[in-house]
C-alpha cells in the first residue's frame, strides 16, 4: 500500500520536469496550448496540482501570431509581391516604349488641332494622360502605370495584364502605332534587345573557363551571329572550355586534319575507293546554295570533307545526305571572314587560303563530332532513321490523332515523308538561315541531333495539320508533305516550332509508353 501511496503521489507531481515526460512543442504549426481556445479538450474540473508551479502568463492565439514572424507569415505581402512582380517585368524597356507611345500619340493629337485651329477655350491634352487607344493596345499602358503605382490593390486586383507585359517589349510597340515611327521604335527595340543578348554571350566568353552549361542555356534562344562560331565550337566539344588550351587545341586539330589528307586523299582514284568518291562528286552540286557550293575552291573543299570522313568511317562509309550537314557549319565559319550579309553570293575566292585551310579542318571535326552522335542513321539499312520515324508515327498518333488517321486512310506512310527529315535533319524542308538557327538549339540541347529532333519533327507535321486535312487524295498529299511551303519562314518560325517541340518534349521524353495506346 505504501508503495501505491508513492505511485499516487509520483503522479500527482507530474507538472514538474521529469525525465521522459512529454513536454509541448510550440511552433508555427503548434501553437502553444490556451485553455480558452482548446476547453474542450480540458476536464470539466481539472485538479489543482499539489505542488506550487510558478504562474504562466496566459495569451491568445491571436497574441501568439502577432508576435511570431516566420517564412509563412505573409500578412499584408499579397499585394507587395505582385508589385514587385510588375517591377521586375523588365520595366526600363516596357517604360520606355510606352513613354514613346504616349509622347508621339500626344504630338499627332496636338498636331491635328493646329490643323483643325482651335479656338482658345480649348485646352491641349497633357502629355501624362493616357491617350484612347483599342483596348489590346490599353494592356501595355496599363501594366505600365501600374507595375509604378503607389497602391498595391490594383495590382492585385488585375493580375492579368502584368503578365502579358512580358512578352511586349519590341512586338506590341508595332501593333501599337501602325505607322513609320512605330515600326523603327519596334525595331530599335529589337536591336537593343539582340545587343544586349550578345553583351551577354561576350562576357561569358570573356572568362578563362567558359561555364558551357550556362553558354546552353544562353544558346537555345539563338546565338548572335557574331559569336556564333566560337560558341558552335564550344558546344560541339571541339574546342576545351579553357581558354588558354583553345589555340594549341586548334593547331593540333588542324594539323592532324590535314595529315589525313595526306595519308588518305590521293587514294580517291583506287578500285576500292573510287565508287565512294564518285556519289561525292555526283551529290554536291545538287546541293544548295548552289552559288556558294558549286565555286570550284568550295566543291574541293567539300570533296576533301566528306572523304575523309567516309575513309575513317568505314562503318557507315559515305551515304546521300551527310553531304548537307557540311553546310551549315563551313557557312558559319565562313561568315566571319566574310563581310557581306547574304553569304549565297559571296565569292569565297577574295578568303586567304590560310583562312579557308582553317574553316575547312574546323568544319571537319564539328561535321565528325555531330554524325557521332548519330552514325546509326547511315549504317547499313540505316536503323537509326528506321526506329525514329516509327517514334514519330506513334508519338503523332497520339499528339494528334485525326492528322495520324487522315494519313492512314489515305495509305500515306511517314517514311514516304519523314525518311528525308531523319537523314538530313530537315535542312530541306527549310532556308539555310532556318536551318542554322535550328542547329543553335540543337547543340544546346542533351542530344539535340537525335533526340529533340525527334520532337521537332513532330511539332513540324502538326504545323501544317489544316493543309493536310483539306488534302483528299494520295498524290495531293505526298506533294505537299515531301514541298512544303517555307521558303519565306524566318527566325521566329522557328522559335515557334522550337517552342511547340520543347512543349512535346517535356510531355512525352521521360514517358514514353505515353507514346503507345
Amino acid at each position: 500500500m505504501a508503495s501505491d501511496g508513492a505511485r499516487k503521489q509520483f503522479w500527482k507531481r507530474s507538472n514538474s520536469k521529469v525525465p521522459g515526460s512529454i513536454q509541448h512543442v510550440y511552433g508555427a504549426q503548434h501553437p502553444p496550448f490556451d485553455p480558452l481556445l482548446h476547453g474542450t479538450l480540458l476536464k470539466t474540473t481539472p485538479k489543482v496540482p499539489t505542488t506550487p508551479v510558478k504562474a504562466k502568463r496566459i495569451s491568445t492565439f491571436q497574441e501568439f501570431e502577432s508576435n511570431t514572424s516566420d517564412a509563412w507569415d505573409a500578412g499584408e505581402d499579397d499585394d507587395e509581391l505582385l508589385a514587385m512582380a510588375a517591377e521586375s517585368l523588365n520595366t526600363e524597356v516596357v517604360m520606355e516604349t510606352a513613354n514613346r507611345v504616349l509622347r508621339n500619340h500626344s504630338q499627332r493629337q496636338e498636331r491635328h488641332k493646329l490643323q483643325e485651329a482651335p479656338g482658345p477655350e480649348q485646352k491641349p491634352k497633357p502629355v501624362a494622360e493616357p491617350p484612347s487607344i483599342p483596348s489590346g493596345d490599353l494592356r501595355l499602358v496599363k501594366s505600365v502605370s501600374e507595375s509604378h503605382t503607389s497602391c498595391p490593390a490594383e495590382s492585385a486586383s488585375d493580375p492579368v495584364p502584368l503578365q502579358r507585359s512580358q512578352s511586349l517589349p519590341h512586338s506590341a510597340t508595332v501593333a501599337l502605332g501602325g505607322t513609320s515611327e512605330s515600326s523603327t521604335l519596334g525595331s530599335s527595340a529589337l536591336r537593343e534587345r539582340e545587343a544586349s543578348r550578345l553583351d551577354k554571350f561576350k562576357q561569358l566568353l570573356a572568362g578563362p573557363n567558359t561555364d558551357l552549361e550556362e553558354l546552353r542555356k544562353l544558346s537555345w534562344s539563338g546565338i548572335p551571329k557574331p559569336v556564333r562560331p566560337i560558341t558552335w565550337k564550344l558546344l560541339s566539344g571541339y574546342l576545351p572550355a579553357n581558354v588558354d588550351r583553345r589555340p594549341a587545341t586548334l593547331q593540333r586539330k588542324q594539323k592532324e586534319y590535314f595529315a589525313f589528307i595526306e595519308h588518305y586523299y590521293d587514294s580517291r582514284n583506287d578500285e576500292a575507293h573510287q565508287d565512294t568518291y564518285r556519289q561525292i562528286h555526283i551529290d554536291i552540286p545538287r546541293m544548295s546554295p548552289e552559288a556558294l557550293i558549286l565555286q570550284p575552291k568550295v566543291t574541293e573543299i567539300f570533296e576533301r570533307i566528306l572523304f575523309i570522313w567516309a575513309i575513317r568511317h568505314p562503318a557507315s562509309g559515305y551515304v546521300q545526305g551527310i553531304n548537307d550537314l557540311v553546310t551549315p557549319f563551313f557557312v558559319v565559319f565562313i561568315c566571319e571572314y566574310i563581310e557581306q550579309e547574304d553569304v549565297d553570293a559571296a565569292d569565297v575566292s577574295r578568303v586567304p587560303a590560310e583562312v579557308l585551310r582553317n574553316v575547312e579542318a574546323d568544319t571537319y571535326w564539328c561535321m565528325s563530332k555531330l554524325l557521332d552522335g548519330i552514325q546509326d542513321n547511315y549504317t547499313f539499312a540505316q536503323p537509326g532513321i528506321q526506329m525514329k520515324v516509327k517514334m514519330l508515327e506513334e508519338l503523332v498518333s497520339r499528339i494528334d490523332e485525326q492528322v495520324h488517321r487522315h494519313l492512314d486512310q489515305h495509305e500515306v506512310r511517314y517514311l514516304q515523308f519523314a525518311f528525308r527529315w531523319m537523314n538530313n535533319l530537315l535542312m530541306r524542308e527549310v532556308p539555310l538561315h532556318c536551318t542554322i538557327r535550328l542547329w543553335d538549339t540543337y547543340q544546346s540541347e542533351p542530344e539535340g541531333f537525335s533526340h529533340f529532333h525527334l520532337y521537332v519533327c513532330a511539332a513540324f507535321l502538326v504545323r501544317w495539320r489544316k493543309e493536310i486535312l483539306e488534302e483528299r487524295d494520295f498524290q495531293e498529299l505526298l506533294l505537299f508533305l515531301q514541298n512544303l511551303p517555307t521558303a519565306h519562314w524566318g527566325d521566329e518560325d522557328i522559335s515557334l516550332l522550337l517552342a511547340e517541340a520543347y512543349r512535346l518534349k517535356f510531355a512525352f521524353a521521360d514517358a514514353p509508353n505515353h507514346y503507345k495506346k
